[in-house]
């Protein structure tokens, strides 16, 4: 895992492959470099498709290059079973970045990790962490719930909505209102932008109180106008973290939640597991013969 440490692309590309795959080699070696975690900081970028996601990430890898922090990237497509992870086609303007050696891009999509991505995620997040990468943008694709509990998952979430009302309501719907640290209303040289603002000001105003009332940032990401708004807020959201104790709160919280949900994930798959096979058949056609209730069944298949 030295390699990995180093910052070695090639070896650090091969765990997160290992990673998704869900591999016990992936596991051994994420426990030998976790005491090397902890370091990064994270921001997740979520929001419809199309919304200039791949575009804001993009300009906000130049903008923090000019800080000479290093960068690792994460772009998380869940739609994507057949690719296994393969680039889109609109990320592929990342790329104007892939001659940094302090940046380092990877697509990725669950191929076989208990739990899917939102356990695979963590487990690549702290393969950049370890690598030395400072910070790591975790962009996802559309508004579902395991894109909110990706993007969730970050120290700060970014949510993106272009000018309309239908953005702000599927935001809303959504979930993203709860999970938003920071918005972008992008592409705010087109029709309804004012529009757009005040239906987020109208929602943050109708939700509960919290102590940090999250930014509307107003951008366009393609000719990088409002790019150092958006990290000034990024910038003022992790200050808030830190000053108030609030960050190490939420890790403990997301490292709760990600140890119950391996947890879960590996009691279904031994459920999965109880419930095939010549004894669950033979309690299954009792039942059917209605010499055996369905809740004894399944006391009979649990005592044991």
């Amino acid at each position: 895992m030295t390699r990995v440490r180093d910052g070695d692309r090639a070896a650090v590309a091969r765990l997160i492959s290992l990673v998704e795959a869900g591999t016990s080699e992936a596991s051994a070696a994420l426990a030998d470099l976790y005491p090397h975690t902890g370091r990064a900081y994270t921001v997740g970028l979520t929001g419809a498709p199309g919304a200039g996601k791949s575009t804001l990430t993009d300009k906000l890898i130049g903008r923090i290059r000019r800080d000479g922090d290093e960068v690792g990237v994460l772009a998380v497509d869940p739609t994507s079973p057949f690719t296994g992870g393969a680039i889109l086609g609109d990320r592929v303007r990342m790329q104007d970045h892939a001659t940094d050696a302090a940046v380092f891009i990877r697509s990725m999509a669950t191929r076989g990790h208990l739990g899917g991505l939102a356990l695979a995620t963590p487990q690549a997040i702290r393969v950049l962490d370890a690598a030395g990468k400072a910070w790591i943008l975790v962009e996802t694709v559309g508004v579902g719930q395991v894109e909110v509990e990706v993007a969730g998952a970050a120290d700060t979430t970014v949510v993106v909505v272009n000018p309309g009302w239908g953005d702000a309501v599927q935001a809303a719907k959504a979930g993203l209102l709860e999970i938003a640290d920071c918005f972008v209303v992008n592409k705010a040289d087109r029709p309804g932008t004012r529009t757009a603002v005040q239906d987020l000001e109208q929602m943050l105003h109708l939700a509960p109180a919290r102590d940090w009332q999250p930014p509307i940032i107003e951008t366009i990401a393609s000719e990088g106008e409002g790019i150092d708004a958006l990290f000034d807020a990024i910038s003022a959201h992790r200050a808030h973290l830190e000053t108030t104790g609030t960050r190490d709160t939420r890790r403990r919280e997301r490292l709760r939640e990600e140890v119950r949900g391996i947890v879960l994930a590996r009691l279904a798959q031994a459920a999965d597991a109880t419930c095939s096979g010549e004894r669950f058949e033979q309690l299954l056609k009792r039942v059917e013969a209605r010499e055996l209730d369905p809740y004894s069944a399944a006391s009979e298949l649990t005592s044991t």
